[in-house]
């Protein structure tokens, strides 16, 4: 999710197949234990969804998850970022991920991503060493200081530097657009509002390890270069109207999916 200059510190209306359905799939890793679903977020299931409050990834983050800035409106999961003291930061900003696991597969959101400089909206997937694995991670983010893109990249074993920008058209930050990829054994496929924007076959860059799904909104002081100089003007959310994982053999989750193409 992030450059190589630091490492990550990690510590529904639900639709869920029966987890057999990934047992009995060749290609699922050791360790996936979350099954296909999908999540409209009419409501927050904190047994599907664990909630980041209290802390912070290090040095480079310059606000603190609090469970108060993770909200459901109107069938929209808000990730806010506002000033407010905690801790040591001056700002608070939201997180969740799944609790379960998850391996090859169809993963898609539909989001709208946050306003301001130095912010991250960031849709992936990480396992790593708080989870006693190796980092493993592959990502969508949208840094502020430019929405008219979205940054793609994998981790392997705490090796990145895969970034690729994609257009957006019209903006990120705009209305909501549609992300997903495609995870399996040989290759990833990225795609933005259903078209394919980019593809990985090279096996040293293709994540191996099951991982956890999130969605985050943060800000930096010091990522300069990366996410741009930060500029804090009012309180601005990451909008999550959808969330799905299709694994691989079920049927796709919800009729625009990604996965009901790839299967015609």
């Amino acid at each position: 999710m992030t450059p190589d200059r630091y490492a990550r510190l990690r510590r529904l209306t639900l639709v869920t197949l029966p987890l057999a359905s990934l047992a009995g799939t060749a290609t699922a890793q050791t360790g996936a234990n979350g099954a296909s679903f999908m999540d409209d977020f009419d409501t927050l299931n904190t047994g599907f969804w664990y909630v980041s409050d209290g802390w912070n990834n290090g040095p480079h983050q310059n606000c603190t998850w609090s469970k108060k800035q993770v909200k459901i409106a109107n069938g929209i999961l808000e990730l806010v970022f506002q000033e407010g003291k905690q801790g040591e930061r001056n700002f608070v900003c939201g997180e969740i991920q799944t609790r379960k696991r998850f391996g090859y597969g169809t993963y898609e959101a539909r989001i709208k991503t946050a306003d301001g400089s130095g912010l991250n909206s960031a849709f992936f997937t990480y396992i790593g060493p708080t989870d006693k694995k190796p980092h493993d991670e592959i990502d969508f983010e949208v840094l502020g200081k430019n929405p008219a893109k979205v940054q793609l990249n994998q981790y392997v074993s705490a090796k990145g530097g895969n970034e690729h920008l994609a257009d957006v058209p019209g903006g990120a930050n705009q209305g909501f657009n549609d992300y997903a990829f495609v995870w399996e054994k040989e290759r990833i496929r990225y795609y933005v509002n259903g078209e394919l924007v980019h593809e990985v076959t090279d096996p040293k860059k293709i994540p191996t390890n099951a991982q956890k799904i999130f969605f985050s909104l943060w800000g930096t002081d010091t990522l300069r270069d990366w996410m741009g100089t930060f500029s804090y003007m009012e309180p601005t959310r990451l909008q999550v109207d959808r969330v799905a994982f299709t694994a691989p053999g079920d049927e796709c989750q919800f009729a625009e999916s990604v996965a009901c193409r790839l299967s015609e």
